[in-house]
């Protein structure tokens, strides 16, 4: 925890507020932080700044607020939904990366039980943004959506959601490699393990995306997904 991330409503008087749960835990077990220790903290949808340990038991701090969080990827992310073993990962990952815009979609390859896992719940993918903010030191989060139909997706949604942007499909087979330095606003979308099926590529095509390949090694979805946000 990289940052010690707080909420409105948790606020108290003169910039005053007390840690509970997994955050006090962190303070106390990880930063073995003592009375006066000033800790990173930001406020959710916020700024970011510094607050200075008052009391161990309860664990209280007094916070200044005063610094920008880090500016935003400009990129929107669709993700075929990936295995829920990764899910969690790839997640806070994207979002410690400072995308702020994930939809997560079906495909073909995508098997029908991935729908029906916990980790999909909204307390779930919840907690995994909120990791990523805190391990990057941000505060807004990410909003993040799911998709079920893909056609209905690609041709009624997606088109205007990448409007304005470069739309890159990632395909293993493309015939055009990605550049090693991507700028300016994207929207990328990457498919499920084994990639999007043909007529899945066909389709985003149709609709302006460009198929680009990272080159010949065949990679997870998560390791994709840092390797090409990191060109960014």
């Amino acid at each position: 925890m990289n940052l010690v991330l707080l909420e409105e409503d948790e606020l108290g008087a003169a910039g005053k507020v007390r840690l509970t749960g997994r955050r006090r835990e962190h303070v106390l077990a990880v930063h073995r932080a003592a009375v006066g220790d000033a800790l990173t903290v930001g406020l959710l949808g916020g700024k970011i700044g510094r607050g200075t340990i008052t009391s161990l038991d309860p664990l209280e701090m007094e916070i200044a607020l005063i610094d920008d969080p880090p500016p935003p990827l400009d990129v929107t992310l669709v993700l075929a939904l990936p295995r829920p073993k990764v899910l969690n990962r790839v997640i806070a990952g994207a979002t410690s990366l400072g995308v702020k815009r994930i939809y997560l979609i079906n495909a073909w390859r995508v098997e029908k039980s991935y729908w029906k896992s916990p980790r999909l719940s909204e307390e779930n993918l919840r907690e995994q943004r909120i990791l990523g903010l805190e391990q990057a030191r941000d505060t807004i989060l990410p909003s993040l959506e799911l998709r079920r139909l893909f056609r209905p997706f690609v041709e009624e949604e997606l088109a205007s959601i990448a409007r304005g942007t470069r739309a890159v499909v990632a395909h293993p087979y493309a015939a055009s490699v990605l550049p090693s330095v991507l700028s300016g606003p994207m929207t990328l979308a990457i498919g499920p393990e084994g990639g999007f099926i043909a007529k899945e590529i066909e389709s985003l095509q149709a609709i302006g995306f460009e198929a680009m390949t990272l080159g010949p090694r065949i990679l997870r979805v998560e390791t994709a997904v840092t390797a090409i946000l990191g060109r960014m």
